[in-house]
C-alpha cells in the first residue's frame, strides 16, 4: 500500500515491550491472569457474542490491491448480496485497474482513491462502506484496521491484525468502544480438511484431544529475491528486522478452533525457539546478481520459529514458520488425543476402533463424512476458488453473516489470540526461549463455551 516506513533501532515487533518492558510480561498463568483483566473503560464492553446488524446488501471497500487485495476482488463482487464500493492503494494505477476489472466483468464501478499515504483515510469517510477489507503489507494493517473501526465499520483485515502486543490490545478495545467487529482473514479456517478435523473433533473422533500442530512451512525465496512480485521487497526486509514467527496463523487458527480456544480453552504459555538464519543469505549466494539492493541487507530472524504454546486445560500446541528453507508446502494440520490422530500434506488419519496395526488411512472416507456444512453448500457453486476455495468460502461465509445479522465465526479476540505469537515470540526469544504469558484478549471471556467455526446450517438471505 506504501513505502515502508523507516525503522527504529528497537525491535519493530515488540515495540516499547522489546525496548524496556520485558520484565513486565507475566511468566505464568496466573499472573497474566492478574496483568491483564482489568477493568474495561468506560463505554466499552465486550463483543462476544454480538451479532452484526442485518445488512441487505454488504457494500465493501478495499484498502491495498497488491497481489493478495487484487486477487479477492473478484470473490468479493461475486458473493450474492455484496458489492465493492470503493478501491484504495497508494498506487493509482492499482485502484484504476480494480476498478476497470470490476466494471468490465459487468459490476459496478468503485470509488478509486490512491496517490497518498493516507488516501485511505478519505476513503473511509464515505458513507456507502459496511466491511473494509485490508490488505496490505503487515506493517500498516495495525493503522488501517483501526482507522476503519472509527470511522464505523466492520473490518477484515489479511494476516496479522497487528505486530505489537499494544497494538492487538488497542484493536480489541476500539472494537469494543465502536461496536464494530475487527476480524482476522483467515482463508485457512475455512480449508475443507480443516473444518472437517473440526467438526471431527467436537464429534469426539480423537478422543480427548491433547495435542495439535500447525504452521506455514513455504519456501517463499524465489518470491522474496522477486523485484516484482512484494512491492519494495516489504516481506524479505522483515527479515531483517526481527527474530519472530511471522506468520504462524494459517496452520495455528485451524488447530486453535480444534481445542476451543476462547470458548473454555485460552493460550496461557508461549515459548520459542528459532534456527540459525541460513536460508536467505544462501539463496542470495547463489541466485542474486552483484549489484542486488539485497546485497545489503542482514538477515535476523531464524529459517525456522517453532512456538510452543500451552493452553489453560494443558494441551499443547506447536505452532512453526519457516518461508527461507527449500522444502514442500504445509500447514502441518496434525491434531491428536487419546484415540487417535489425523496429520495433513498428505491427508491421513489413525484412530480406534477403525483402525490397528499402526499404518496410515485414507482421510476421505472421514471428511465426507464430516464435511462442514460451508463446504457441501459452496463446493460446486461456480464462483469457487482461491487456495482451493477457501478464499471464496471465507468471502461467502463473512458477507452471508453480516446480511443475516449472525454473530461472526471469528471475532477480534480470536484474531488477537492468534496473531499473539508474533509479539510474544520476541519475548520469549529475548529470554532465551523461556516461556512468556500469553493475554487473555477475552478478560474471562474465554471459560463460556459458544459457537464458532463449527457453525451450524443457516441460508444466505435472499
Amino acid at each position: 500500500m506504501a513505502d515502508l516506513p523507516s525503522v527504529s533501532r528497537r525491535t519493530l515487533f515488540g515495540g516499547a515491550l522489546a525496548a524496556g518492558a520485558l520484565a513486565a510480561i507475566p511468566t505464568s498463568a496466573t499472573a497474566a491472569e492478574e496483568a491483564v483483566n482489568a477493568p474495561r473503560r468506560p463505554g466499552q464492553r465486550s463483543m462476544i457474542g454480538v451479532p452484526f446488524e442485518r445488512h441487505q446488501t454488504v457494500r465493501i471497500a478495499l484498502i491495498g490491491l497488491g497481489n493478495r487485495g487484487k486477487s479477492m476482488i473478484g470473490g468479493w463482487s461475486a458473493v450474492p448480496g455484496a458489492v465493492v464500493t470503493a478501491v484504495c492503494d497508494i498506487r493509482a494505477d492499482r485502484a484504476k485497474a480494480a476498478a476497470d476489472k470490476l466494471a468490465a466483468a459487468g459490476r459496478p464501478r468503485p470509488a478509486e482513491y490512491g496517490g497518498s499515504a493516507d488516501a485511505y483515510q478519505k476513503m473511509l469517510a464515505r458513507d456507502d462502506i459496511d466491511l473494509v477489507y485490508i490488505a496490505t503489507p503487515w506493517e500498516f494493517h495495525y493503522a488501517q484496521g483501526k482507522a476503519a473501526l472509527l470511522a464505523g465499520k466492520h473490518v477484515g483485515v489479511e494476516l496479522p491484525i497487528a505486530t505489537e502486543l499494544d497494538q492487538l490490545w488497542d484493536l480489541v478495545n476500539t472494537s469494543e468502544q465502536t461496536r464494530k467487529h475487527l476480524f482476522l482473514a483467515e482463508n485457512c479456517s475455512y480449508g475443507r480438511n480443516e473444518l472437517a478435523i473440526l467438526k471431527m473433533a467436537h464429534a469426539g473422533v480423537f478422543g480427548e484431544v491433547t495435542n495439535g500442530h500447525g504452521g506455514y512451512l513455504h519456501d517463499l525465496r524465489e518470491l522474496l529475491f522477486s523485484d516484482t512480485y512484494y512491492t519494495d521487497a516489504w516481506r524479505r526486509k522483515w527479515h531483517t528486522r526481527s527474530t519472530a514467527s511471522f506468520y504462524p496463523m494459517h496452520g495455528l487458527a485451524p488447530i486453535a478452533a480444534c481445542m476451543d480456544v476462547n470458548r473454555g480453552d485460552r493460550f496461557a504459555t508461549l515459548r520459542a525457539t528459532a534456527t540459525e538464519p541460513k536460508g536467505l543469505a544462501d539463496y542470495r549466494k547463489r541466485h542474486m546478481p552483484p549489484g542486488h539492493p539485497s546485497w545489503k541487507e542482514t538477515y535476523v530472524n531464524g529459517d525456522l520459529v517453532t512456538c510452543l504454546i500451552e493452553t489453560e486445560q494443558g494441551r499443547i500446541i506447536r505452532a512453526e514458520h519457516d518461508v527461507s528453507s527449500p522444502r514442500p508446502y504445509s500447514r502441518i494440520n496434525s491434531l491428536a488425543g487419546s484415540r487417535g490422530i489425523v496429520e495433513d500434506y498428505p491427508a491421513r488419519i489413525y484412530v480406534e476402533p477403525d483402525h490397528s496395526g499402526h499404518a496410515w488411512k485414507d482421510f476421505g472416507p472421514y471428511r465426507e463424512r464430516h464435511d462442514h456444512w460451508l463446504w457441501k453448500k459452496l463446493k460446486d457453486d461456480p464462483n469457487l476458488g482461491g487456495h482451493g476455495g477457501m478464499d471464496y468460502v471465507l468471502q461467502w461465509r463473512i458477507v452471508q453473516q453480516m446480511r443475516a445479522g449472525l454473530v461472526p465465526d471469528i471475532d477480534v479476540y480470536d484474531s488477537a489470540a492468534w496473531c499473539s505469537p508474533v509479539p510474544l515470540s520476541v519475548v520469549s526469544l529475548a529470554r532465551g526461549g523461556k516461556p512468556v504469558a500469553v493475554p487473555d484478549f477475552t478478560r474471562g471471556g474465554w471459560t463460556k463455551p459458544r459457537p464458532g467455526l463449527d457453525s451450524q446450517p443457516s441460508e444466505m438471505p435472499g
